[in-house]
């Protein structure tokens, strides 16, 4: 059997079900050997926590890189989630090259944004730097409104084909190679869809759109598709595994009382190891 090695490289907010807290025990859930480079250290995540502390890890970051190399240390996989700065990203650029062997596939969720807006201290600076590093990647994972910064678009809520596919095509034209765009509303607002360019063609999936939505499960979708492609799954089935499994975990946190800061994931790794068969 193969068995896969995975380098995940974000953030850990020690509470608050997302980046790394979600990352590592998702993709080792599905089998898969999980390495990790955080990028920084948060007590809490941002998302409506006050008070959080911070720690940058961005000088670290060579010193790990250039002890890896020492080691012969390479992955099959490489994945990028929340990074900081530009620094972090030209970093991330270093060990793409230094990390990688024959067949490395190089994932890429350009978590910088959501509806509509930026998040708190990333500018167009930054935005032109996620540009270069979604060019390198394998695979793309942006939302919607990632995905309208990285093309330099007005942001829309996706309802409308026309201004999708026109994203699409500008993802592509900036050199994105395989891309997976999520959180595509359907006309009648009671579907979610992912929009799937993989090997040249494109794709489509949807399903039911729950009520309630969850902090992190932006992460937790990425989380879930890196350790299916990783177990040998095709992209188009990742994508699919890893949107079943963050519906599930939406479902599972709305069963719980004042849950409010994260989905709920570990109750529903079950699902996942199913959707995995």
């Amino acid at each position: 059997m193969s068995y896969k090695k995975v380098l995940t490289i974000q953030d850990i907010s020690c509470v608050g079900q997302c980046s790394l807290t979600v990352a590592l025990p998702i993709i080792s859930a599905c089998g898969v050997e999980t390495c990790v480079l955080p990028s920084a250290v948060l007590s809490t995540h941002t998302g409506g926590f006050k008070g959080y502390t911070f720690r940058d890890l961005t000088e670290d970051m060579p010193a790990i890189r250039e002890h890896w190399e020492k080691e012969g240390i390479k992955f099959d996989t490489i994945y990028t989630g929340y990074l900081g700065s530009t620094k972090q990203i030209d970093y991330v650029k270093d060990i793409f090259a230094s990390g990688s062997k024959e067949g490395t596939l190089k994932v890429v969720d350009p978590a910088m944004a959501d509806n509509g807006k930026l998040y708190i201290g990333f500018d167009a600076a930054f935005v032109d730097a996620m540009k270069g590093l979604c060019a390198e990647a394998d695979f793309i994972l942006p939302n919607l409104t990632e995905a309208a910064f990285l093309t330099d678009m007005h942001y829309e809520d996706g309802s409308d084909r026309r201004y999708v596919d026109e994203i699409m095509d500008k993802l592509i034209a900036l050199g994105c190679k395989n891309i997976i765009l999520k959180g595509l509303p359907s006309k009648n607002g009671n579907y979610i869809g992912i929009l799937m360019y993989i090997d040249g063609k494109m794709d489509y999936y949807e399903h039911e759109k729950l009520p309630n939505s969850c902090h992190g499960t932006g992460d937790i979708y990425a989380a879930a598709f890196v350790g299916a492609l990783s177990r040998g799954k095709s992209a188009n089935e990742a994508a699919r595994i890893a949107a079943e499994y963050a519906l599930e975990c939406i479902r599972e946190t709305a069963k719980l009382d004042n849950h409010w800061y994260g989905a709920a994931f570990e109750l529903a790794v079950p699902k996942l190891i199913e959707l995995l068969k």
